[in-house]
């Protein structure tokens, strides 16, 4: 698709939300919605694109990536009805951050850097991406609105900790792993991941101690306490941990439906298998995912 006509599509995009939100002639649920009650939409969409990506379909992609794009434009059409920004003024903060962030690439207009001197290694890159990140936080710290002009209808920032612009409505597990390698950033972290590993072994220990003890709130914290080592331990082995219990899930679900066929196939249904049954048919199961 042509430049002209990728901007007419994005044009019409636009215009079909302003459609869908006219007070006289839009749609019903579309004019009932506000900021927050599209979030979980959002939320669940793009975690539709994570799983289109894993099954390697790019018409499914492109499928999950337009109904997330479509996200993008709701929020900023609510946001354009209160007058405080629109989707072009969204393009354009992304845009003046890509340039800000990629000062190795770019120059402060946005002209491409000629000298010869970038790196070339993603992991130095990584290392300069990181460290404008810090002078950001740093800066915004001092100077309210660094990337952004805040509006009458803004509140107060929130407090500026060295946490805050790690988004509290991620999953837990990612948002650990981040808050992990923040605090790794400044070094407040074990050298090698066999300290980790222990670490993971001692939070069991204390689920274990809370369990004896029979204290409800003290099993459930001690249990986040596992949990945030557990992220911890797979930062340390570069391991984004939502994907891997993503990866978990799925092998569960594979192996427990081949379980529930194998039952089926032998005369005795789930419903009527005791937890012996189960256990060998999974076990049976296991052995056979390991010969092929």
């Amino acid at each position: 698709m042509s430049a002209q006509a990728t901007q007419a599509a994005i044009d019409r995009l636009i215009g079909l939300m302003a459609t869908l939100r006219d007070p006289d002639f839009g749609c019903a649920w579309d004019l009932a919605q506000t900021p927050a009650s599209i979030v979980p939409f959002t939320i669940e969409e793009a975690y539709e694109v994570a799983d289109a990506v894993e099954r390697g379909r790019p018409s499914d992609l492109r499928d999950e990536l337009g109904d997330l794009l479509l996200q993008v434009v709701f929020q900023a059409r609510l946001a354009q009805e209160t007058g405080a920004f629109d989707f072009g003024d969204v393009v354009a903060a992304i845009t003046a951050k890509l340039i800000r962030r990629h000062p190795h690439v770019f120059e402060p207009d946005g002209r491409v850097l000629e000298d010869g001197g970038r790196p070339t290694d993603p992991d130095a890159v990584a290392v300069l991406w990181n460290a404008v990140k810090a002078r950001e936080r740093a800066a915004a710290r001092d100077t309210p609105g660094l990337e952004d002009t805040p509006g009458p209808e803004d509140g107060p920032r929130p407090d500026p900790g060295p946490f805050a612009d790690i988004a509290r409505a991620l999953p837990a597990l990612s948002r650990a792993e981040k808050i992990s390698r923040r605090a790794a950033s400044v070094g407040f972290d074990w050298p090698d991941p066999a300290e980790v590993v222990a670490k993971v072994r001692e939070e069991i220990d204390e689920v274990s101690q809370a369990m004896a003890e029979g204290a409800p709130g003290a099993i459930a914290e001690e249990i986040g306490d596992l949990l945030f080592s557990v992220a911890n331990l797979a930062r340390h082995l570069s391991i984004d941990p939502e994907e891997a219990l993503r990866r978990g899930n799925a092998k569960f679900e594979r192996r427990f439906t081949a379980m529930t066929t194998r039952l089926d196939r032998d005369g005795t249904p789930l419903a009527k298998s005791d937890l012996a049954a189960m256990e060998a048919a999974w076990q049976a199961v296991k052995r056979d995912e390991r010969k092929e």
